[in-house]
C-alpha cells in the first residue's frame, strides 16, 4: 500500500538536494566555522551562504538572520530578547504555543499580555489591536498564519500601526515560509520566525530575522557565535540543509503554490460534498495548502485513526499540541464549543502530492464516513 502524506503543516520531506548538501558538508565542510584555518574558513564560507540564501527568501540582509535551533527558539528570543520587565506585549489567541508558553513565562516575569480575540473565521480585528495598544507597549507578536485553519493575518497594516507607534513587530512566519512571499521590506516586521523543517529542510534549525540594528538580549549565553546573540558552535550541516531548503522555495514559489492550491479545491470541493462536513476559517484569506473540516458528528481522532489505518496521514491540528487531549484552543477561539472543536481534522498538502492521491484520499473519507456515522 502506498501511503499518502497530508500532514505538511507538522513536518516536510527533507528535499533530496537538502539531504545531498548535508551529507557533504558532514564529510567536507566537518571544520568549526569560527577556526582561523583552512579547515574553519571552508566551513566558514558554508555558513556564510547559507545565510545569504535564508535572507534571499526574506528579502532580507545576510547579517539580519540569526541561526537558532528552530522555530520555537526563534519565537522565545524574539519574545525574551525584546520585552522588558513590567513592559506589555499585545499577541492573539490563536498563536501557536511557542508564543502563547512565552508570554505566559513573560508574565510570571511581571509583564502584562493582552490576548486579543479573532473573528468566527480566525482574523484578527485591526480595530481591536489598536485599542490594546498602550503607552507600555514594547511588543506585537502576529502569526502571520495559523498552523490549524491556515488563516492569513493583516501583517503589513499591523506592522504599519506598531511603527506608527514607536513599538516593535515580531511575526511568527514559521507556517507561511515556503508557502506565500514573505518580503520584510514589504511587510514592515522587526522580527521574523522561520523553522527549516517547515519548508522541506532538516529538523533541528531555523532562524530569526532581526532588523538591523535592532537591539536584542541573547537567549543563549556562551561565545560569539551569531554576532554574540547565541552562543555555541553552529549547527552547520543543519543550516546548510536549511539554506538549500529556502534557496529552492525561492525559485519554486509560485509554481508550487499554483499546483497545489489546485490540488487544495479539488480535496476542498470533495469533502463538503460529504453531507454535514464545513470549512473551518476563512475561505480565501488562507494558506494554498491548508483545509480545516468540521465533521458531522465523529470525532477528528476517530477520522485520523481511521484514515491512518488505510495509509492516509492527516491530522487533528497542531503536531505540538498532540499530547494535549483537551479540544483545539484554536478552534474554540473561533466561537465553537467543545464537542464542535473536538470534531475537526485538517488536511495539509505538498508539492509532492498528485491529484491521484487526493482522489483516494476523498474515497476512503467517504467510506469510513459511512462506517462512523
Amino acid at each position: 500500500m502506498d501511503r499518502i502524506y497530508l500532514d505538511h503543516n507538522a513536518t516536510t520531506r527533507p528535499l533530496p538536494e537538502v539531504v545531498e548538501a548535508m551529507a557533504a558538508c558532514m564529510q567536507d565542510g566537518f571544520g568549526n566555522p569560527s577556526s582561523v584555518h583552512a579547515f574553519g574558513q571552508t566551513a566558514r564560507r558554508l555558513l556564510d551562504r547559507a545565510r545569504e540564501q535564508v535572507a534571499a527568501l526574506l528579502n532580507a540582509s545576510p547579517e539580519e538572520i540569526l541561526f537558532t535551533s528552530g522555530g520555537t527558539e526563534a519565537d522565545n528570543q524574539a519574545l525574551c530578547g525584546t520585552v522588558a520587565a513590567g513592559e506589555h506585549l499585545v499577541t492573539t489567541a490563536i498563536e501557536h504555543p511557542a508564543i502563547l508558553n512565552t508570554c505566559r513565562f513573560l508574565e510570571t516575569r511581571g509583564s502584562r499580555v493582552t490576548y486579543l480575540p479573532v473573528d468566527p473565521q480566525g482574523i484578527l480585528s485591526l480595530d481591536a489591536l489598536e485599542a490594546a495598544l498602550g503607552p507600555d507597549t514594547g511588543l506585537i507578536t502576529i502569526m502571520a498564519a495559523n498552523n490549524d485553519l491556515g488563516t492569513l493575518q493583516p501583517l503589513a497594516e499591523a506592522a504599519a500601526l506598531a511603527r506608527s507607534r514607536g513599538i516593535l513587530m515580531h511575526t511568527d512566519a514559521v507556517q507561511a515560509a515556503g508557502k506565500i512571499p514573505l518580503d520584510v521590506q514589504a511587510l514592515g516586521v522587526d522580527l521574523l520566525s522561520l523553522s527549516a523543517h517547515k519548508l522541506h529542510g532538516p529538523k533541528g534549525v531555523g532562524a530569526l530575522f532581526v532588523r538591523r540594528a535592532l537591539p536584542l538580549r541573547p537567549l543563549i549565553q556562551g561565545g560569539s557565535q551569531e554576532r554574540r546573540l547565541r552562543g555555541g558552535t553552529e549547527n552547520l550541516p543543519g543550516i546548510v540543509g536549511f539554506g538549500v531548503a529556502c534557496a529552492w522555495a525561492q525559485g519554486h514559489l509560485e509554481a508550487n503554490r499554483e499546483q497545489i492550491t489546485a490540488l487544495r479545491s479539488r480535496l476542498e470541493c470533495g469533502l463538503l460534498a460529504i453531507p454535514g462536513f464545513r470549512l473551518h476559517g476563512h475561505p480565501t484569506l488562507r494558506l494554498p495548502n491548508t483545509v480545516n473540516i468540521g465533521l458531522p458528528g465523529i470525532l477528528g481522532t476517530d477520522l485520523q485513526l481511521n484514515l491512518d489505518l488505510e495509509g492516509i496521514a492527516v491530522s487533528v491540528g497542531s503536531a505540538c499540541s498532540s499530547e494535549n487531549r483537551e479540544p483545539s484552543y484554536v478552534l474554540k477561539a473561533l466561537g465553537m464549543g467543545d464537542e464542535a472543536a473536538r470534531q475537526s481534522l485538517r488536511f495539509s498538502l505538498g508539492f509532492q502530492n498528485t491529484e491521484a492521491e487526493i482522489d483516494r484520499t476523498l474515497q476512503v473519507t467517504r467510506e469510513v464516513v459511512s462506517r462512523l456515522i
